[in-house]
C-alpha cells in the first residue's frame, strides 16, 4: 500500500510560498473528517499520483492516526503541468466507496482488421466497491468484435467480487461500425472568363448577341 508523508499547514504561509520551496498545499476530508488542511512534498506527491491516479489507496501518514485516502482532485499548472494543489477522500472503514474507474482496451477487434471502424464510447464505469478490492483499471478485451454491429455494454465487463455497477448495464462501451468511403463529387467546371463560345453554341443568359458578320452580303454600289 502507497503512504504519503504530510504535515499540517500554517495558514499564514500562502500557495505561492509553499511553492517555492518545493512543496503544495492539500486538505484532506471524509464522511466523518472534518477539512484539514496539510503541505505535502511536491516531489513526493509526483511520484505517488503518477502511481496511484484517483483508484488507489494512499495512506496519509505524519498526522496522528494514518488515514486511508484516495486522491480525489489535483490542480494543475496550465503551462509547466506541475501539481499546486490536492484533494484526499478519506475512506470510512467498513464502507463502500464509489468510484470512477478507467476503462483498459486490450487485443485487436478482427472487425478492426478487416477494416471497420471501432468506436469507443465510454472511457471509465462508475462502480461501488470495497476498499480491499479497489481496481487501478478495469480491462476491455476486443476479441469478440468480429462483425459490424457487435458492441460490448458495461453488464459485460469483468468487476471486483465486491462491486456493484452503477454506470447503466445497457451502455455501449465500445461498438463496430461500417467503414464506408465517401464519394467526392467533382465540380462541373465554370466558364473561363476571354475564352470565346464554341460554334453555334447559345450565348449566355444577358449577354447580348454578336453582330452578324458583313461577309457574303452583297455590297451596294455607290
Amino acid at each position: 500500500m502507497l503512504s504519503l508523508a504530510v504535515k499540517p499547514r500554517d495558514e499564514k504561509e500562502t500557495p505561492d510560498v509553499l511553492r517555492k520551496r518545493g512543496a503544495i498545499p492539500a486538505i484532506y476530508y471524509g464522511p466523518k473528517e472534518s477539512a484539514t488542511s496539510v503541505v505535502i512534498d511536491s516531489l513526493a506527491f509526483d511520484k505517488i499520483w503518477r502511481e496511484a491516479g484517483e483508484t488507489t489507496i494512499v495512506n496519509l501518514i505524519g498526522i496522528g492516526e494514518e488515514k486511508q485516502t484516495l486522491i480525489h482532485d489535483v490542480q494543475f499548472h496550465p503551462v509547466t503541468d506541475r501539481p499546486l494543489h490536492a484533494d484526499f477522500y478519506v475512506i470510512e472503514k467498513g464502507k463502500k466507496v464509489t468510484i470512477k474507474v478507467p476503462l483498459e482496451f486490450t487485443g485487436q477487434a478482427p472487425a478492426e482488421k478487416a477494416g471497420h471502424i471501432v468506436v469507443k464510447a465510454l472511457h471509465e464505469v462508475e462502480i461501488e466497491v470495497a476498499p480491499a478490492e479497489l481496481p487501478h483499471h478495469l480491462s476491455v478485451d476486443l476479441s469478440s468484435l468480429e462483425n459490424v454491429g457487435d458492441h460490448i455494454t458495461a453488464s459485460q465487463i469483468k468487476l471486483p467480487s465486491s462491486a456493484k455497477l452503477l454506470t447503466g448495464s445497457d451502455e455501449i462501451i465500445i461498438s463496430i461500425t461500417e467503414f464506408r468511403e465517401e464519394k467526392v463529387e467533382v465540380p462541373a467546371a465554370a466558364p473561363v472568363e476571354g475564352i470565346a463560345p464554341v460554334e453555334g453554341a447559345a450565348p449566355a443568359e444577358g449577354a447580348s448577341a454578336a453582330p452578324a458578320s458583313p461577309e457574303g452580303k452583297e455590297s451596294k454600289s455607290s
